[in-house]
């Protein structure tokens, strides 16, 4: 499982021209979902993404995270994250998960964070979107639940 954390002062997504989820201020997270992903790849990652300090303290430092400072997630499933672009010049899909085996962690990830009592607003699983968002810093932060089985 990847995600790719960006720190937004304001966030939207449109299906079909029309707004479907929204934010004012926290982060947009695109999260990638492959093969053999499971419950476990979802505990870390909701772990990290809830107690990472991305939001300043009074002397500008780093050192609030998204609950403390009681912002909002626009979450997006982005099945693009595993593109493997190795050879040739097309993109080959062939390690984002199916979409019957994605969508249940997708939707699973959103009441994991909403249980960290963190607001969500998310895409459309599957959908053509458009995802608008001012980045703020700009702060990007790209994680991945394998690196918990490396050290």
């Amino acid at each position: 499982m990847k995600v790719i954390i960006q720190k937004s002062g304001y966030a939207k997504v449109e299906v079909d021209e029309r707004i479907i989820g929204e934010i004012n201020s926290g982060y947009v997270i695109l999260l990638g979902i492959t093969n053999g992903d499971t419950e476990k790849e979802i505990d870390y990652l909701i772990e990290k993404i809830a107690n990472l300090r991305l939001f300043e303290n009074e002397e500008k430092y780093f050192d609030k995270s998204i609950i403390d400072v009681n912002k909002e997630i626009l979450l997006i499933s982005q099945f693009t994250l595993y593109a493997d672009c190795d050879k040739g010049r097309r993109p080959d899909f062939g390690n984002s998960a199916k979409s019957e085996y994605a969508k249940p962690l997708y939707e699973n990830f959103i009441e994991r964070l909403k249980a960290k009592n963190i607001k969500v607003s998310k895409g459309e699983f599957g959908a053509m979107m458009k995802v608008s968002l001012t980045n703020e810093g700009p702060i990007t932060i790209i994680l991945e639940s394998n690196n918990q089985h490396n050290g």
